[in-house]
């Protein structure tokens, strides 16, 4: 399956969060998209269906392909400690969701256009690998002729105040990747024990 390109909020309507843009229609539209809307629906979701759900969810939300998220699975598997918060912490550690996290791109495809684009600098070399996996201590930064371009510079809204795991100077568009978050401090909704048990059957 490809990367999806069509409109964002109809993934919004499908899991009723912003998971992908604004979710501002939300309000509006908040029926899931087809013909029917919600009304042709079954009153129950299977445990499959809703262990489904939360995996294409989770896909969505970190802009990754069914292969890339599967083998993501596998690692975080063999990890010590829980395989769902390894997931997450995978996953967060990506090069295009951490530069989304540092407010350098205001959304993760406008972050993975930015790194493929070779904007982006790590350790002081460039990397155009949006999956490139963080490591403690990692400097990311723009490259020295993006830092004086005004579209790129005119994306950068820096970072928020509760990631903590990352550091961010606003003068130098520079930001350092501390540590792995802890799982509690990661604000996407996504429940990870309902992607561990599908992968489990």
């Amino acid at each position: 399956m490809a990367r999806y390109t069509g409109p964002k909020n109809r993934i919004c309507r499908i899991f009723g969060e912003p998971i992908l843009g604004s979710g501002k229609n939300l309000g509006k539209n908040s029926n899931p998209p087809g013909m029917h809307g919600g009304t042709k629906r079954r009153k129950t979701q299977s445990e499959y269906a809703i262990q489904l759900k939360e995996k294409q969810k989770a896909k969505y939300t970190y802009g990754v392909l069914e292969r890339q998220f599967r083998n993501t699975y596998v690692e975080a598997s063999r990890l010590k400690g829980a395989s769902g918060e390894n997931l997450i912490k995978l996953l967060e550690a990506r090069l295009d969701n951490a530069v989304y996290r540092l407010g350098i791109a205001p959304t993760r495809p406008a972050a993975r256009q930015l790194v493929s684009h070779k904007h982006i600098m790590v350790n002081g070399e460039i990397v155009n690998i949006p999956s490139y996996t963080m490591k403690a201590g990692d400097v990311i930064e723009l490259k020295p002729k993006s830092k004086v371009n005004p579209t790129v510079i005119s994306m950068v809204r820096g970072k928020n105040p509760k990631i903590n795991w990352m550091d961010w100077n606003e003068k130098e568009f520079k930001g350092i990747y501390i540590t792995h978050p802890e799982r509690e401090n990661v604000p996407e909704n996504i429940k990870e024990q309902l992607i561990v048990e599908l992968y489990s059957k």
